[in-house]
């Protein structure tokens, strides 16, 4: 997906979320978060809103903590949120394309960063402010789903904090069907290693046949299913049974056990 894509997709599920929010009342459960009510995403999200848009507008080059969450609740702390969220996707509109500033993951530029993860935080959290008023959600289209699940696979998960880890190595394979998007995963002690493969080639776990390398290695474990069921599966948004599992169930049990971002 290109930034301006990104950008546009962002300023939609802002809006998404904060509609769902208000339908749902700032005092209603957040089943996917346990422990959280609505209060709580707004603030977290308007605050994740607001430290991103300091580094694009500010150009901090090192890291810089958030400011905190606000003591806001009702509609006082919708119209937060809206504010903060119009803010950072005014500030990446009028980013220039030479931004230079902190990141975190790599990324071919600090724009494309900033960009690729704000749609992502705001999408996971549209979800769960969704989930908590009740009915369907909205969907996730294929392609920004696969982008997702490659900024959580190959990004998230490489770097050294993720506790995705195992002593004795296990293969995950991750594969959306409606795409040809497929991953495989090696779980260690160190962090995961995914690797991305694009084709019409799969395996089975435990062997078969593929179109590269990485399809015809030897799987424990494969998780299938749509890019946007997937994108939730992987998230914790949606449980391991909305998506097809072949193999070793504790395989995928290491992932959905300790894959939260924190």
């Amino acid at each position: 997906m290109q930034i301006a894509e990104h950008i546009a997709s962002l300023s939609e599920e802002g809006r998404l979320l904060a509609a769902a929010a208000e339908r749902a009342g700032t005092g209603a459960s957040v089943p996917t978060c346990p422990g959280w009510q609505i209060r709580h995403l707004l603030r977290h999200t308007g605050m994740v809103h607001r430290w991103a848009a300091a580094f694009v507008t500010e150009g901090h080059t090192a890291y810089r903590p958030d400011g905190g969450e606000p003591a806001l609740d009702g509609a006082e702390l919708l119209d937060w949120f809206r504010e903060g969220h119009r803010h950072l996707v005014r500030s990446l509109e009028e980013a220039p394309d030479g931004l230079d500033c902190w990141t975190f993951l790599p990324a071919p530029s600090p724009l494309a960063f900033w960009s690729r993860r704000q749609l992502n935080e705001t999408t996971v959290h549209r979800v769960d402010a969704e989930s908590a008023h009740g009915g369907p959600l909205t969907p996730v289209p294929a392609d920004r789903a696969v982008d997702g699940i490659d900024e959580l696979l190959t990004g998230f998960h490489a770097r050294p904090k993720s506790r995705v880890r195992s002593r004795t190595p296990r293969t995950l394979r991750v594969r959306a069907v409606d795409t040809e998007a497929t991953w495989t995963v090696r779980i260690s002690q160190d962090p995961p290693d995914a690797v991305r493969s694009t084709g019409p080639g799969s395996t089975n776990p435990r062997g078969g046949d593929g179109g590269t390398d990485s399809l015809t290695e030897r799987v424990d474990c494969e998780l299938s299913g749509t890019a946007e069921g997937l994108y939730l599966t992987l998230w914790n948004r949606l449980p391991l049974t909305a998506v097809t599992l072949r193999g070793d169930r504790s395989v995928a049990r290491i992932w959905t056990d300790n894959s939260a971002v924190t």
